[in-house]
C-alpha cells in the first residue's frame, strides 16, 4: 500500500553475540572478571591524577562468565541457551529471558555488537 513495506524484524535468537575487542575476560581462581580499559579524556585524567585503576572491573558470576566466553561470533544466541541449559541445568532457568536481560545490559553498555545471519548472506550474495 503506497509502496511501503513493512521492515521484518530480527529474530534475537538467531544473532551472533560479538564482545568489542577492548572488552576482556580474565579468570583468576574461582574469580571470573570483565575487563574494561578507562579511554575518554576525563578518565585518562582522573587516572593520572586521581590515582584511579587504568581498568574497570566487573566481578561475573559463572552464568555471566559463561555467556561472555561464547560472545566470540561463532555462537548465536539459541545455541548460547542450550549450552547454558547443559552446563547448569535447572540453576540456569528460567533460560531465555534471563540471557536476554543480560545481553541487552551488555549492549546498552557498550561493550558488544551484534551479527545477523540473514545480513550476511545479503552482504555475501550483493558481492559476487
Amino acid at each position: 500500500m503506497l509502496g511501503l513495506t513493512r521492515r521484518k524484524r530480527a529474530n534475537l535468537l538467531q544473532m551472533t553475540p560479538i564482545l568489542k575487542e577492548h572488552v576482556r575476560l580474565h579468570t583468576t581462581g574461582d574469580k571470573h572478571l570483565l575487563l574494561i580499559p578507562r579511554t575518554s579524556w576525563l578518565e585518562r585524567f582522573s587516572i593520572r591524577y586521581m590515582q584511579q585503576p587504568k581498568m574497570i572491573q566487573i566481578e561475573l558470576d559463572p552464568l555471566g562468565n559463561t555467556v561472555l566466553q561464547c560472545c566470540t561470533g561463532a555462537h548465536t544466541v539459541s545455541e548460547i541457551a542450550e549450552i547454558l541449559v547443559n552446563r547448569f541445568g535447572q540453576e540456569a532457568e528460567p533460560v531465555i529471558p534471563r540471557l536476554v536481560k543480560f545481553l541487552q545490559t551488555v549492549e546498552f553498555n557498550g561493550w558488544l555488537n551484534w551479527q545477523h545471519e540473514q545480513y550476511e548472506k545479503q552482504t555475501e550474495l550483493l558481492q559476487q
